[in-house]
């Protein structure tokens, strides 16, 4: 079993690198844009707006959560959105995604969070065994919405509504 650990500033690279291979598993090889630079201003910078945790054995990091803070107004407290969860196909079955997503909902526990979420792709049958396996359960009330592109450049530049 590996080591889960907060990331440093030496493994952005092979951060970048899962990221990669991510994008890969989710079948859109070409949508990663970020650069090493942007990657490790975002986690380290003056001002983190995002975390990760690497799980890592004596051959190296084998998977990374990365993630940040939301908030409820509801409940009043923040939460934690998990944007990635990776591990390598060889070390899947391992136990590094399950001690990955327990290292968050002890973090979430411990700061006194409502909540740990995160988006899965409906195909994703594996992904969502383990997570109904670990007693997490879909919004299936909720539809996420996502303005980009040229309707994000469009709708900004309109001045607002008075």
């Amino acid at each position: 079993m590996s080591a889960i650990r907060p990331a440093v500033r030496a493994d952005t690279a092979t951060i970048l690198e899962l990221i990669h291979d991510l994008a890969i598993y989710e079948k859109e090889p070409d949508a990663v844009k970020t650069t090493a630079g942007q990657l490790e201003e975002a986690l380290f910078g003056q001002s983190p707006a995002i975390y990760a945790h690497v799980a890592e054995d004596d051959q190296g990091i084998q998977g990374f959560a990365l993630w940040f803070l939301n908030y409820s107004t509801w409940e009043g407290v923040h939460g934690i959105y998990l944007e990635d969860l990776y591990v390598r196909p060889s070390a899947r079955g391992k136990g590094y995604g399950k001690a990955l997503l327990q290292t968050l909902a002890r973090t979430a526990v411990e700061r006194g969070y409502a909540r740990v979420e995160w988006s899965v792709l409906n195909w994703n049958e594996p992904s969502i065994s383990f997570y109904r396996a670990i007693g997490a359960g879909p919004q299936d009330e909720w539809t996420t919405y996502r303005l980009t592109g040229e309707a994000l450049a469009g709708f900004g530049a309109l001045e607002p509504a008075q």
